[in-house]
């Protein structure tokens, strides 16, 4: 049997766990070849710790190759364009061919999309923005703190309230006078995991006198006038704003007309399987429908997150680990963390 090579685009949670699994079941024979543009992976959940002060860069970074099994070939440029006809993904400086990909690029953060915004604002998304909220925070005088989800869907379900939270409890902490805004397009937090939980939630943002604005849908910011605009609402006056900013698919995935009208990957929600041979996708760039929990006759989208990312891609490694060895697969996402 000739040696087979899984691509795997994407060094987040869901590429490094498809790639180290890949790595440990496959015999050497066969090549796992991670593309990654970033050569230091920092890692997305304490980006709320790195906002509030407590944790350093230091404790959130790492060289992306020393997360990689050994016999992982790290490829550390951006992917350029994917040729599904051809079984060949173009980088910065290669031609990259394979036998199985894994598209698993995540999302792409499209600050430019806010509509009124000729710089980029606050946000705790970003490893960058995250250390200059940090300093901002810290030298913050009081005042009227917006946090605004700007658009749907975005990675994260409880980010944006937990990172709320985070903000008040900072302020607090430094004796700063703030009343924090949480504003959302949604009809309450987290809808995915059902009116109990988001009630919960608002109690918890209530008890941290952090005023919760569903049915928010953003349609301006005023920087000049530091004023939001809201679809048939009020216009809102604030002092520091904090945006979790729109996101879409990846371009790449656009282009090679992988993805569905609204930029995200359909794909089989069991195996991650797309509509293209041998390829798959998985974590945030992926578009999973999954059944309605609450009402039923309501499909949801299953939520963008870590947890996810990772169980999808045990379950895509194991598939293709049992093709190349010349066995039916059996291995599904079974919904873990849903």
């Amino acid at each position: 049997m000739s040696g087979k090579t899984v691509l795997v685009l994407g060094g987040g949670v869901g590429g490094l766990v498809a790639a180290n699994e890949l790595r440990r079941l496959l015999p050497r024979e066969h090549r796992i070849v991670l593309v990654e543009k970033n050569a230091r992976h920092a890692f997305a959940p304490s980006f709320l710790w790195l906002m509030t002060g407590d944790r350093t860069p230091e404790q959130i970074t790492r060289d992306v190759r020393a997360l990689a099994r050994p016999g992982i070939e790290m490829v550390i440029e951006s992917a350029r364009a994917i040729d599904l006809a051809n079984r060949r993904v173009e980088t910065d400086a290669q031609a990259l061919n394979y036998d199985y990909l894994i598209v698993a690029l995540g999302a792409e953060l499209a600050f430019e999309a806010i509509p009124g915004v000729s710089e980029t604002p606050h946000t705790f998304f970003t490893f960058d923005g995250a250390l200059k909220l940090r300093d901002t925070l810290q030298t913050f005088r009081g005042g009227t703190v917006a946090v605004v989800v700007t658009a749907l869907p975005y990675k994260c379900p409880g980010a944006p309230h937990e990172g709320a939270m985070l903000i008040a409890d900072a302020l607090a902490r430094r004796g700063v006078r703030a009343q924090v805004h949480l504003f959302t397009p949604e009809s309450q937090p987290m809808p995915v995991a059902g009116p109990a939980l988001g009630e919960g939630v608002k109690q918890m943002l209530a008890q941290q006198n952090i005023a919760f604005h569903p049915s928010h849908k953003l349609t301006t910011i005023n920087a000049d006038q530091n004023e939001l605009g809201f679809e048939g609402k009020e216009p809102f006056k604030y002092d520091l704003l904090v945006v979790i900013p729109p996101h879409r698919g990846p371009r790449i995935a656009r282009e090679a007309g992988l993805a569905n009208d609204a930029g995200w990957i359909p794909v089989d929600r069991a195996t991650l399987a797309t509509k293209h041979e041998n390829v798959y996708a998985l974590g945030d760039v992926t578009a999973i429908s999954i059944p309605g929990r609450w009402k039923p006759d309501v499909p949801l989208n299953l939520p963008k997150a870590g947890v996810f990312a990772h169980a999808q891609a045990e379950a895509v490694a194991r598939r293709i680990a049992a093709q190349v060895n010349g066995q039916s697969p059996t291995a599904t996402f079974a919904g873990d963390g849903y």
